[in-house]
């Protein structure tokens, strides 16, 4: 079972810095492409950032500059460090992985962390 923890979420305001952490538990964090998505209600999730396997990095325009995704493959955990923050950063922060078992490829979620950014 995979499982993905995110932690790190919380009030800060603007300006200010947030670091996000996902924890993965299972044997499929090294292989798997990482990713974090966000969405405020009535909106569509959006992709926010991603971190391949190999370290390749992508960044949503919205954030460049701003964000920074990284990974520790022996802890198992993929991060998400937030600068300059923006109250139209505000929203749910949801860590995914995706990764391949035979000829599947599989999404998995976590729960989601609240991200609020006061102006």
């Amino acid at each position: 079972q995979v499982q993905l923890v995110e932690s790190g979420g919380g009030l800060v305001q603007a300006g200010g810095s947030l670091k996000l952490s996902c924890a993965v538990s299972g044997s499929i964090f090294r292989g798997s492409a990482m990713g974090w998505h966000r969405q405020v209600p009535g909106k569509q999730r959006e992709l926010v950032a991603t971190i391949t396997s190999d370290g390749f990095t992508n960044y949503a325009d919205s954030v460049k500059g701003r964000f920074t995704i990284s990974r520790d493959n022996a802890k198992n955990t993929v991060y998400l460090q937030m600068n300059s923050l923006k109250p139209e950063d505000t929203a749910v922060y949801y860590c995914n992985a995706r990764y391949r078992r035979g000829n599947y490829e599989y999404d998995s979620w976590g729960q989601g962390t609240q991200v609020t950014v006061s102006s």
